[in-house]
C-alpha cells in the first residue's frame, strides 16, 4: 500500500495548539488529515465512540508514538456488521460532543465520524473479510461472525486513514490479535500497537458498557479482575493453577453468568495446554445483570 507521507525522525517543534477537526466525509477527512504534503509520522484510534479514559489512554500513546509534529485521528464508528442479532446496536451509547471534547484534550488533530452510508456506500457489503477459525474461538463462540465484521471495517478504515501506525487496547485481546493477524497476513503498511488495560482503582477495567451497570452490578463486576488477579498470583505454578486460582474467585460470584474462562496462547488464540510455558492471556467474559463485560490479564506463566 503506497501511504502518503512517510517518514520517521522528524525533527520536534513546539505543540500544535488548536481544536480537533470533525469529519463526516472521507474527502474532508484526507482534507483535514492530509493538509499538505510535509512528510510527518501519523496514527489512527479506532473506536465505536462513548470515550473514556481508556481511549483516553490510547490517544496519549499515539500522540508519544508520532511526535508533537506528527497527526493523530480518531474515528468514531458504531459499526453494524460486528452486532449480531439481538445484540445492543441501538442501545450502544452515543455522545458525539464529548466524544470529541476527550479526544482532543488527549491530542487527536483530527476526528473521522462517518454515517453508516459514508462507510458502506454500497449498502450492506458483499464482500468482507473472514477471521478464520481463530476468530470462530471464544468471543466467536458466543457472537458468530463478530470478529468477520470487525476486520472488514478495520481494513476500510486503515485504507481511508493510511496510518504509520494504528493503536488497539489490549483489553480486547482476541480482537487486537486478530487485527495484528489481518496486517501480517494481508501485507497492509501499519504497524499495530497495543496499549494496556486501563482500570478504575477497584480493579474494573474500563469499558463503555460499564455505564449499564447498576451500582449493585458494579459491585458484582469486580470478581471478574479479582479472578483475573488471583491467576495472575499463581502463575509460577503453571497453566493448571492459574485455572483453578481463576476458577475459584469466580465460584462465589453473586449476579454473574459465565461465558467463559480460558487461559490462551496468544499466538494462535488456542487454549494454552498444561504444559504451556510463556506468556499466555488469562481471559474472561460474563453477563453481569443484563450487561456482557470481557477482561484479561497477560501472564507468564513458568
Amino acid at each position: 500500500m503506497a501511504a502518503r507521507g512517510k517518514q520517521a525522525g522528524k525533527a520536534q517543534r513546539a505543540p500544535k495548539v488548536h481544536r480537533a477537526v470533525v469529519t463526516r466525509s472521507v474527502t474532508d477527512f484526507e482534507a483535514a488529515f492530509w493538509p499538505d504534503e510535509q512528510p510527518v509520522d501519523n496514527a489512527v484510534v479506532m473506536t465505536m465512540g462513548a470515550l473514556h479514559e481508556g481511549h483516553g489512554a490510547l490517544i496519549r500513546a499515539a500522540r508519544k508514538q508520532v511526535g508533537r509534529d506528527g497527526r493523530v485521528a480518531v474515528t468514531v464508528f458504531v459499526n453494524p456488521l460486528q452486532f449480531g442479532a439481538g445484540e445492543d446496536l441501538e442501545r450502544y451509547p452515543r455522545d458525539l460532543e464529548a466524544d470529541v471534547r476527550l479526544a482532543e484534550e488527549n491530542g487527536a488533530d483530527v476526528v473521522f465520524a462517518p454515517s453508516v452510508e459514508e462507510v458502506y456506500p454500497n449498502g450492506e457489503p458483499q464482500v468482507r473479510l473472514a477471521a478464520g477459525p481463530m476468530g470462530e474461538r471464544f468471543e466467536g463462540t458466543t457472537r458468530p461472525g463478530h470478529f468477520d465484521g470487525v476486520l472488514t471495517v478495520v481494513a476500510k478504515l486503515l485504507h481511508i486513514t493510511d496510518p504509520d501506525f494504528a493503536f488497539f487496547g489490549e483489553k480486547d485481546a482476541q480482537q487486537l490479535a486478530l487485527v495484528q493477524r489481518m496486517v501480517a497476513d494481508l501485507d497492509f503498511d501499519v504497524e499495530i500497537v497495543g496499549v494496556p488495560t486501563v482500570r478504575e482503582e477497584d480493579g474494573l477495567a474500563l469499558s463503555s458498557r460499564n455505564r449499564f451497570l447498576s451500582a449493585e452490578d458494579r459491585e458484582h463486576a469486580l470478581v471478574l479482575s479479582r479472578a483475573l488477579f488471583a491467576g495472575r498470583d499463581v502463575a509460577a505454578q503453571g497453566p493448571q493453577a492459574v485455572r483453578e486460582a481463576a476458577a475459584a474467585a469466580l465460584d462465589a460470584a453473586e449476579g454473574v453468568t459465565l461465558d467463559y474462562l480460558a487461559l490462551i496462547d496468544p499466538h494462535a488464540f488456542t487454549e494454552a495446554a498444561d504444559d504451556f510455558r510463556g506468556e499466555a492471556v488469562l481471559a474472561v467474559a460474563a453477563k453481569v445483570g443484563s450487561t456482557r463485560l470481557i477482561d484479561n490479564v497477560r501472564i507468564i506463566c513458568r
